[in-house]
């Protein structure tokens, strides 16, 4: 065995490398003299603190402010809803308005130019009844979902509505309605989802579409459309709703939307009250 001689510790050498980079010298202890993380710590002072109370201040003006003010709802089935029952409540506005330049019109019979019946039933400005036919188009049930069908099969959509439209006017209708408005020159159907959009209301299926008319021609219509018979062939293998009932008495209210036109005119030197006197 030999032995070793104990000697004084000594100084330790300051780490000019880390004195060059302007790190600190290893603490006591620490291994290998690895650097430590540094956390840098920030203070705040009086004008921090004014910063911040300020900032606070905004946000609570800005909160107040949108809390105050008209805000649209956020649940977009009761703003639908809402606007809905707005443009129904305007529809019955312009119905009474009209029904007061009708009752109007009648007490001076001899106008020049006055409308004649036939061309305001085409024009949908009056309600009519008379024969035709009453169509039901409806989604099928759940039960009828099955792997092998499409989804898009089950239900109905805007294209099968214009179908039938379409060949309601074919077969000879006088006049048409889908659920309860009158189906004039400038409608548009439009489906988004499983809902249909109709002059500014929502229709949930069944959908009604409603035809003055030959009884006979309407059908002989549907017959001889391909989308119909498309749509009839589809409610025999999945289970839509469809159903053809033929009336002496369908009721079809006048149109009560909006009849002002953006982009159509008359040409020039067209005598509007003569046209329309000449077709009485």
């Amino acid at each position: 065995m030999t032995s070793t001689e104990r000697t004084a510790p000594t100084t330790p050498a300051v780490d000019t490398r880390r004195a060059q980079r302007g790190q600190a010298a290893p603490a006591p202890g620490d291994p290998d003299g690895a650097p430590r993380r540094s956390y840098a710590r920030v203070g705040f002072g009086p004008a921090g603190v004014a910063v911040v109370a300020c900032l606070a201040g905004l946000l609570f003006v800005v909160s107040a402010a949108d809390a105050s003010g008209d805000r649209r709802p956020e649940n977009l089935v009761e703003y639908t809803r809402a606007k809905a029952a707005q443009v129904q409540h305007q529809a019955a506005q312009v119905d009474a308005l009209r029904a007061q330049v009708d009752a109007l019109t009648a007490a001076v019979p001899d106008v020049p130019g006055a409308v004649s019946v036939p061309v305001q039933v085409a024009a949908g400005s009056v309600a009519v009844a008379g024969p035709g036919l009453v169509i039901t188009l409806d989604d099928a049930p759940v039960s009828a979902a099955r792997d092998n069908v499409d989804p898009d099969v089950l239900v109905v959509h805007q294209q099968d509505l214009q179908a039938v439209v379409n060949a309601m006017w074919a077969g000879g209708a006088e006049a048409v309605a889908v659920q309860d408005q009158r189906i004039i020159t400038t409608t548009s159907l439009q489906c988004v989802g499983n809902v249909l959009r109709l002059g500014g209301r929502v229709y949930s299926p069944p959908y009604t579409i409603s035809a003055v008319g030959d009884p006979a021609a309407l059908r002989a219509g549907l017959d001889q459309s391909p989308q119909v018979l498309a749509y009839v062939r589809d409610a025999d293998e999945v289970g839509l709703g469809w159903s053809v009932r033929p009336s002496q008495s369908v009721q079809l209210p006048a149109y009560s939307g909006a009849t002002g036109l953006v982009h159509a005119h008359v040409p020039p030197g067209t005598d509007v009250l003569g046209t329309v006197g000449s077709s009485r």
